[in-house]
C-alpha cells in the first residue's frame, strides 16, 4: 500500500513543475504579444471611448467640462451644414471610389496579360502616388484645376466651356474625386493584380480548349475568383472616402476661401472645423460618433451586398 504512495509523492512535483512550465511558456508569449495591446489600448482604444464619453459633455479644451446629454447631437443633426457634409462625403465617395475600381481592376488585367513581363516595372509605377505625399499632391492638382488651369485650356481648345473647378458644386466634387481616384488607382491595382496572379492558368486553358472567350472567362472565372480581393478593396475604400479630408482642405484652402465651403465640405472637415476652429469639442466628438455608425453601416452593407453576391453566383454554378 505504501509503494503506490510513495509513487503519486514523487510524481506530483513534476506535474507540477509541467505546469509551472507551461505557464512561463505562456506568460512569455502573453509578454511578448503585449506591446501590441498596450499600444491599441493607449492610441486605440482610449480615444475611441473618450470622444464618446466627450459627445455628451460641453468643452471647449480648456475650462471645466458641462454634461448636456444628447444636446450636441441634436445640435448637429439641426445644422445644415452638417447634411451637406454628409451628403458630400457621400457624393464624393461615390465619384471617387466606384470608377477607381473599375479602372484599377482593368488595369490590373492589363498587367496580368499583356505586359506581364514588365510588370515589376508598373507596379512600382502605378504605386507612386500612393507613397505621393497628400498635400504636395492636392496643390498640383489645385493648378491643374484652377480657373485658368491645364484642365480648363484642355476643354477650351475642345471648343468646350471652361469649368469652375474651385468653386462650383459639381466642379468642386469632380477636382476632388479625380484626386482621390489618381492616388488610390495604382493602390488597388496592384491589390488586383496579386489576386489575379494567384488564380491558376490551367483554369483559363481549360477554358480556352471549350471555347469560352475572353469575356466569358472575365465574367466566371476572373471575377469569382477575385471576389475575396474586390471585397477587401471595396470596403478599405469605403472607409477612407468617409475619412476624406487632406484633399478638400487643402484644395479648398488654395482658393482662398478657406476650408468650410459647402461645395467641398466633408464630415471630417466639419468636425475639424468644430473642434478646431469653432472649439465646440462636444459637438466634434458627436459628429465623429456619427461618422464611426455611418463607417460601420457602410462596411456591413458592403459584406452583405457581397455575400449575397457570391451566394447567388456560388448557387448558378450548383
Amino acid at each position: 500500500m505504501a509503494e503506490p504512495a510513495a509513487a503519486a509523492a514523487a510524481s506530483y512535483p513534476a506535474t507540477r513543475k509541467r505546469l509551472t512550465e507551461q505557464r512561463k511558456s505562456r506568460l512569455t508569449a502573453y509578454l511578448f504579444i503585449s506591446p501590441f495591446f498596450v499600444l491599441f489600448g493607449i492610441f486605440g482604444l482610449y480615444p475611441i471611448l473618450f470622444t464618446i464619453y466627450l459627445s455628451f459633455y460641453k468643452w471647449d479644451a480648456l475650462g471645466p467640462m458641462r454634461y448636456v446629454g444628447f444636446k450636441n447631437y441634436e445640435l448637429i443633426t439641426s445644422d445644415p451644414t452638417f447634411w451637406i457634409s454628409f451628403s458630400n462625403t457621400l457624393i464624393m465617395g461615390i465619384m471617387g471610389t466606384v470608377p477607381q475600381i473599375i479602372v484599377a481592376l482593368l488595369v490590373a488585367v492589363m498587367l496580368n496579360s499583356a505586359l506581364n513581363k514588365y510588370k515589376n516595372i508598373f507596379r512600382i509605377l502605378f504605386f507612386m502616388p500612393n507613397i505621393t505625399s497628400i498635400v504636395a499632391v492636392a496643390l498640383v492638382f489645385s493648378t491643374m484645376f484652377g480657373n485658368n488651369g491645364m484642365v480648363n485650356w484642355l476643354l477650351n481648345s475642345l471648343g468646350l466651356d471652361s469649368v469652375p473647378f474651385n468653386s462650383g458644386w459639381w466642379g468642386v466634387k469632380i477636382a476632388i474625386s479625380t484626386m482621390v481616384m489618381w492616388r488610390w488607382m495604382g493602390y488597388n491595382a496592384i491589390i488586383f493584380l496579386s489576386g489575379l496572379q494567384s488564380i491558376p492558368t490551367d483554369i483559363y486553358e481549360a477554358a480556352r480548349i471549350d471555347g469560352a472567350s475572353r469575356s466569358q472567362q472575365m465574367l466566371y472565372i476572373t471575377l469569382p475568383l477575385l471576389r475575396p480581393f474586390i471585397l477587401f478593396v471595396t470596403l478599405v475604400s469605403t472607409i477612407g472616402a468617409l475619412q476624406l479630408f487632406t484633399e478638400p482642405y487643402v484644395f479648398l484652402g488654395q482658393s482662398g476661401s478657406g476650408s468650410t465651403r459647402q461645395e467641398g465640405v466633408t464630415m471630417v472637415t466639419y468636425l475639424y472645423d468644430e473642434a478646431f476652429k469653432n472649439g465646440f469639442f462636444g459637438t466634434a466628438a458627436a459628429t465623429a460618433v456619427l461618422l464611426l455608425i455611418a463607417t460601420i453601416m457602410f462596411s456591413l452593407l458592403n459584406m452583405l451586398l457581397s455575400s449575397r453576391m457570391g451566394g447567388e453566383r456560388g448557387g448558378s454554378k450548383a
